[in-house]
């Protein structure tokens, strides 16, 4: 599908290690996934995962790098 014809709603999605993606809105949501609340065009969801996503790495990843530091 070319992305211009995209005209589906996606949701925005996220996983226990705080990495987002985005989802058909009108399907059940990956295992390990849930909504993290934003709902739109793809350009919309992937424009508010940009903004929010602002440390790309794994959630257990800075854990154990702030323990570490510390």
């Amino acid at each position: 599908m070319d992305e211009k014809d995209d005209n589906r709603t996606y949701k925005v999605v996220v996983n226990h290690e705080v990495q987002y993606s985005i989802w058909p809105a009108d399907k059940a949501n990956a295992l390990g996934w849930t909504d993290a609340g934003k709902h739109g065009t793809k350009a919309e969801c992937l424009a508010y995962i940009k903004e929010v996503w602002t440390d790309m790495r794994p959630l257990g990843l800075r854990k154990k790098m702030e323990e570490a530091a510390s």
